[in-house]
């Protein structure tokens, strides 16, 4: 059962969120041969006060 945790800044659509969901797993599917049903994807939101890229926050 391959777990996936996909960390990303919080506040894109529900529907970007899903589809991001479901290609990963297709793709996890695709290239190791697991059942689609096996594999799990985590979505952790992080706010962007919480986020900084090259020390500046994304807020």
């Amino acid at each position: 059962m391959p777990i996936v945790t996909v960390m990303m800044v919080e506040g894109r659509p529900d529907e970007s969120r899903r589809a991001m969901q479901k290609e990963v797993a297709e793709a996890i599917h695709r290239t190791i041969g697991v059942p689609i049903d096996t594999i799990r994807v985590i979505l952790q939101e992080v706010p962007p006060t919480n986020w900084s890229v090259g020390g500046i926050p994304k807020a």
